[in-house]
């Protein structure tokens, strides 16, 4: 499912984001990437979506290389990978059924399909009722359900968040990682890019663990130790 062989990104000869790095992610499997601030976990995540290109090494996403993917390329891999940030990148003038259904218009999905497809998002996150609100009027534990829901949009098979409880109350956080939790017994491979020691410990997850860019841990059912 993902495969990165011997992948390094250098930004400059100071400045280097992740080195030397091999991991095999296997279908459906939940995998917490946990490190220190500056240990290279958002580098990493860009990586699998091709925000940033590897300077050595290669990366197979499914049967895809993307170690040189072209720009024309990445709408089409993004469709295949979902995409939750810490911060919630929402449209502040639509509504929320409108911001998850942007996701489907930019790729030219018929209307009907949309207002099929968005209702049952909404629903799966707990938002089936607040479709007609706008960002303002939720709380930022409901923004960024609508972000989830978003990166559902086309039925990824893998979903990327980096840091997405990193704005959020507990109760908050453990409503979004139910979610994840819940999207990955679907069978959807789940990469959850997080420094909350609670979550990691909870999830009692893979955890591989970064630290100055190079993967020094890599525990099945692991714990955060650092």
């Amino acid at each position: 499912m993902i495969k990165f062989k011997n992948v390094s990104k250098v930004y400059t000869p100071d400045s280097v984001g992740v080195k030397n790095i091999y991991l095999d992610v296997q279908p459906g499997e939940f995998v917490c990437v946990v490190g220190a601030s500056g240990s290279g976990k958002t580098t990493l995540a860009k990586l699998m979506f091709a925000e940033e290109r590897p300077t050595e090494g290669a990366i197979h996403i499914g049967d895809w290389d993307i170690t040189h993917i072209s720009q024309r390329e990445i709408p089409e891999l993004r469709r295949q990978i979902g995409v939750v940030f810490q911060d919630f990148k929402l449209l502040p003038k639509k509504t929320v059924f409108e911001n998850v259904a942007f996701a489907l218009q930019v790729a030219g999905a018929a209307s009907k399909r949309i207002r099929k497809v968005v209702p049952e998002l909404l629903d799966v996150v707990g938002l089936k009722d607040k479709g007609e609100r706008y960002p303002f009027q939720l709380s930022g534990g409901e923004q960024q359900r609508v972000v989830v829901a978003r990166a559902l949009a086309h039925q990824p098979k893998i979903i990327v968040a980096d840091e997405p409880t990193g704005n959020l109350d507990a109760l908050n956080t453990k409503e979004v990682i139910d979610i994840f939790k819940q999207i990955n017994e679907f069978g959807t491979t789940v990469i959850l890019v997080t420094h909350n020691r609670e979550i990691v410990n909870s999830l009692k997850r893979r955890v591989v663990t970064l630290d100055k860019g190079e993967i020094i841990n890599d525990v099945e059912k692991g714990r955060y130790h650092i």
